[in-house]
């Protein structure tokens, strides 16, 4: 039995509210059960340097938890002068996430920087940031377009992600903190809408995991996924 009583295969309540963020050029607050990620967009009608005179442009992310998104409270970075390497794996993640269903040349040669603030933790935060971050994104773009900057959208189709994992010996579908705090082996799955696997993380916390309790895994992942993305489409208000 799980703790929150869901079967294996059932995702916590999951809700994508785009526009969340007045003064964001796109936003969404993404909420997978108890775990609440605020993602805003902001576009910069410039690119990295690295990228000047190329005619692509780019997309990046930041991330980061509030001090009382957690039990206890947890100081923030900025204070302690530098990231931790969680924050700097999480946000590449988010980053090439979204890059992998973005048109960079369609884009042309600005950047839309993510940022992505973590406003109460209970697990799969980088999952519920990945899922909501594309609603932001999709929502930023969506102006460009209206405001004649682009032609068209640039983006190439949907992204989500959802943790799957090994709990008191059954494989599940999006850990809660309770479990993922005690499981033997948990996963986070980035998947596209056409079934593209843009990033797996997985890990044994303790003896190995067969091939097999992958492949439920993986299976698990993708029904989740699918799940998130018709809510993805509801939020963009697309059928």
């Amino acid at each position: 039995m799980r703790p929150s009583g869901r079967r294996s295969d059932e995702m916590r309540p999951v809700t994508l509210e785009p526009g969340a963020a007045k003064y964001a050029e796109g936003s969404c607050l993404s909420r997978f059960g108890e775990t609440v990620v605020l993602c805003a967009a902001t576009i910069e009608e410039r690119v990295p340097g690295w990228l000047r005179n190329s005619g692509r442009g780019w997309v990046t992310a930041e991330y980061g938890m509030l001090p009382r998104s957690t039990h206890e409270r947890t100081d923030r970075e900025a204070a302690r002068g530098k990231q931790s390497g969680r924050t700097q794996e999480i946000q590449r993640l988010i980053g090439r996430s979204l890059r992998a269903v973005t048109d960079l040349e369609g884009l042309g040669e600005r950047q839309i920087r993510m940022d992505c603030d973590v406003l109460q933790a209970d697990g799969g935060t980088r999952t519920a940031a990945v899922t909501g971050a594309w609603v932001a994104l999709h929502q930023a773009v969506s102006k460009l377009v209206e405001g004649g900057a682009l032609p068209a959208l640039p983006i190439t189709g949907h992204v989500a992600a959802v943790s799957c994992g090994i709990y008191a010996g059954q494989t599940v579908l999006d850990l809660d903190y309770a479990e993922d705090a005690n499981a033997d082996a948990d996963a986070n799955f980035v998947l596209t809408d056409t079934g593209g696997i843009v990033e797996i993380q997985g890990t044994a916390e303790g003896a190995p995991f067969s091939e097999a309790e992958f492949q439920r895994l993986l299976q698990l992942a993708k029904a989740g996924t699918t799940g998130l993305v018709e809510l993805q489409k509801a939020a963009i208000g697309s059928k």
